[in-house]
């Protein structure tokens, strides 16, 4: 996957929440996958804050805090799931 957009610089394990630092833009409701050493986790963005806010948007630049589904570590990597990035990993499979 090519669609970097940020890495995990802290995770809650109590209350299953990672710290991002974003390169790009993330928002409500985007398929993300987060990829490490021992992390595989893809899921629907579902929850994101600023300082304890709720937000719809976050941009480059920004740390922002995500509910996640599964422990995720320090250092893994946040790729942005696209439609295209769907149908390549389903041609590549057919391949």
């Amino acid at each position: 996957m090519e669609n970097c957009i940020g890495i995990v610089t802290h995770y809650y394990n109590k209350i299953g929440v990672a710290v991002l630092s974003l390169s790009a833009e993330l928002k409500i409701h985007d398929a993300i996958q987060i990829l490490g050493r021992s992390t595989d986790l893809v899921q629907k963005v579902k929850s994101l804050e600023i300082d304890h806010q709720k937000i719809q948007t976050a941009g480059p630049i920004a740390e922002v805090a995500l509910k996640v589904d599964e422990p995720v570590h320090e250092g893994d990597r946040v790729f942005l799931i696209t439609e295209d990035t769907y149908l390549e990993e389903a041609m590549d499979r057919f391949r």
